[in-house]
């Protein structure tokens, strides 16, 4: 039976955590720059244990105003420390909590830059790399992100999206243009079920894009979350996938 990974942000404040945990696989953990502080994170942890998911940090701009989700200009030595200091912090309450952290994925700006900046995507890989070697890092399929990871000699996992649309370069439709996110879950489970069988996206031009999909992001903040999440997990079963983390 193939196996796939189904991963969440969470711990973000966006109040429906409880009803997510279950569901997936993997846990992405917000590490107090775009949300969440050390109460949320030691919650978090405390649900992803009881649950037997897998956690990893998820380390953002700190920008609350804007969710880490506006691109602003950061230097390599910022964005370095930003990811190994936030990447840290859930090191140490994950070991006070008896769980292992097992990756480390970018939060919205911080994501997409390093995405496409080789520069930052090094800075991110060696603040992760410098954190701990043995974690895992999570990043945009065939994105310069994966690339600098596996230069700095760190594993690397390609993620791609259940709930947004792709152009035909691979990278994602930008959330302020429109037809950036899907809000249909049978489309969302159709995007997902031909980049897992075929390993081919749909751009916004209509263009075939080869795409590499290792683990599946579903975003934790959106209203429609829980309903993505079961209806997903329900069709990746039928399937004949089994939901298991890629870092268990």
């Amino acid at each position: 039976m193939p196996r796939v990974d189904l991963n969440c942000d969470l711990g973000e404040g966006a109040g429906h955590d409880e009803e997510l945990m279950p569901l997936i696989s993997s846990a992405n953990i917000a590490c107090g720059g775009h949300a969440g502080d050390e109460a949320t994170m030691r919650a978090t942890l405390a649900l992803a244990k009881q649950q037997g998911v897998t956690v990893g940090a998820h380390p953002g701009l700190a920008d609350r105003a804007n969710f880490g989700r506006v691109e602003r200009s950061a230097s390599p030595t910022e964005v370095h420390g930003m990811v190994f200091s936030q990447t840290q912090l859930l090191l140490g309450l994950a070991g006070h909590a008896g769980v292992r952290v097992r990756h480390v994925k970018p939060h919205g700006a911080l994501y997409n830059m390093a995405a496409r900046d080789p520069v930052l995507a090094r800075a991110v890989a060696e603040g992760v790399y410098e954190a701990d070697p043995r974690l895992v890092l999570v990043g945009l399929a065939g994105s310069r992100l994966l690339e600098a990871g596996r230069e700095c000699g760190l594993s690397t996992i390609s993620e791609v999206f259940a709930d947004r649309t792709y152009r035909a370069d691979g990278s994602l439709t930008p959330r302020k243009e429109a037809g950036a996110l899907i809000e249909d879950p049978a489309r969302a489970v159709a995007q997902v079920l031909g980049m897992l069988q075929n390993g081919r996206v749909i751009a916004t031009d209509g263009s075939n894009v080869p795409i590499r999909a290792e683990t599946i992001c579903l975003h934790g903040d959106g209203p429609q979350a829980v309903e993505f999440a079961r209806e997903l997990r329900a069709a990746l079963l039928a399937a004949g996938f089994e939901i298991h983390s890629f870092a268990a």
